[in-house]
C-alpha cells in the first residue's frame, strides 16, 4: 500500500497475552489506542489492547504480527504539523544548499541530538536542525537551505 508512514516496528513480546512492545514508537499516542488500525506490511491491523511499559507502548495486534515488522499508518491520517514544522519522513530526500548556492547533500536522516534534533546529510556532514543554521525548508521545490558557517569550507 502506497503513502504509508512508520510510526514503530514490532518489538519482543510482553507478557502471557500476545502483547508486543512497539519500538522505535511515535510519540503519538493516538496510533497505540484500542481500536486504532495500523498497517503491517500491506495488512491491516487493529490494536485490541494498550498499555505502557518502561515509557514504551505495549500493544495487542490482531491479527499477531511478527517481530520486526514496521507499523505503519496511512499518510493522510496524521495530523497537519504546525507552521514551520515538518515530518522527518518530508525531510529526508531533500537536498541541503548553503547560501550563496553550494550544494551541501542530502538529507538521509534526521537523528535526535543533545540540544535538537540533526540533519544527517549523504556528504558526511551533520548540521542542527536549529532556526540559527536551518533558514529555510521548501518541500515543493525539495531544498533546504541553511546559513554559511555551518558546514566545513571545502
Amino acid at each position: 500500500m502506497a503513502d504509508l508512514v512508520a510510526v514503530g516496528r514490532v518489538g519482543r513480546s510482553h507478557g502471557i497475552d500476545g502483547s508486543v512492545v512497539v519500538e522505535d514508537a511515535s510519540d503519538d499516542p493516538r496510533w497505540f489506542r484500542v481500536g486504532a488500525t495500523l498497517f503491517a506490511g500491506d495488512a491491516a491491523v487493529q490494536v485490541t489492547a494498550s498499555k505502557r511499559a518502561r515509557g514504551r507502548p505495549v500493544v495487542g495486534l490482531d491479527p499477531a504480527v511478527e517481530r520486526g515488522v514496521e507499523l505503519c499508518v496511512r499518510r493522510e491520517d496524521l495530523p497537519e504539523p504546525e507552521e514551520g514544522s515538518y515530518y522527518v519522513f518530508e525531510l529526508v530526500g531533500l537536498r541541503v544548499e548553503e547560501e550563496g548556492g553550494r550544494m551541501l547533500g542530502q538529507v538521509l536522516a534526521v537523528d535526535p541530538g543533545v540540544a535538537n534534533d540533526v540533519l544527517e546529510l549523504d556528504s558526511g556532514l551533520v548540521l542542527p536542525l536549529h532556526e540559527a543554521c536551518v533558514l529555510e525548508v521548501d518541500l515543493d521545490a525539495g531544498r533546504i537551505l541553511v546559513a554559511r558557517g555551518f558546514a566545513d569550507a571545502g
